[in-house]
């Protein structure tokens, strides 16, 4: 039996995929390539396959992690390409290999927030944006495991920053925790919504870049 990771792209109309809908998505692939996939034990049996960190519907991403099981010894080499054929629209594979890292090794996360400005972005937001953002603390609303709200302060998990002021957007680049807890790059635009109402943007775009492991490194 054989241990798999699959990396992929999600973007345009797939990004309003559920994780669900997602998970149904790539097991239909699957089948369609005739891999036979490894199932766990017990009265209700189901696949074993998982998303390393699921991605919030409606954002995008270059980096998203699949890992699955099959039932034969493979490689992985060549499997994306094969299973481009059968991909829906929005997703493409990038690489299959053998995982090297655990999961948990999944430390942080490189993204970019786009804030978007019908009218063009508004005199000194690009200052007043990056002083709350990088200030000692940024409270902000956010879901606890149990699915309450509850206050915490964010900044400790955004590890860098970095803007750029396009025409009609406040582009941001920011590493930030991936992971126990981690950070939903879209809480960074709900703090300038919180904070700043009259900057908050018309409409903001979120999409990953990489996954970094404990190291730096591009998570394998």
């Amino acid at each position: 039996m054989g241990k798999l990771r699959l990396t992929f792209v999600k973007e345009g109309r797939a990004v309003y995929l559920s994780h669900l809908d997602l998970l149904r998505t790539f097991q239909r692939v699957f089948l369609r390539q005739g891999l036979v996939l490894r199932h766990s034990q017990g009265y209700h049996p189901h696949p074993i396959i998982s998303f390393a960190l699921p991605l919030p519907v409606g954002q995008a991403s270059d980096c998203e992690v699949l890992d699955f099981e099959v039932t034969e010894d493979l490689t992985g080499a060549g499997l994306a390409e094969d299973l481009n054929r059968f991909m829906p629209d929005g997703i493409r594979a990038l690489d299959c290999r053998p995982p090297v890292h655990p999961v948990r090794d999944l430390a942080e996360l490189r993204c970019r927030v786009e804030l978007l400005y019908d009218g063009g972005v508004p005199a000194g937001a690009a200052e007043a944006v990056n002083a709350l953002l990088t200030g000692e603390s940024l409270v902000i609303q956010k879901r606890t495991k149990r699915k309450a709200l509850a206050d915490v302060d964010i900044r400790p998990m955004l590890h860098s920053l970095e803007m750029e002021e396009a025409p009609e957007a406040l582009v941001l680049t920011a590493t930030v925790a991936a992971q126990d807890p981690g950070l939903n790059p879209a809480l960074l635009a709900r703090a300038v919504e919180t904070y700043l109402p009259g900057l908050a943007p018309d409409f903001v775009r979120v999409r990953r870049l990489a996954f970094l492991d404990r190291d730096g490194k591009n998570f394998r």
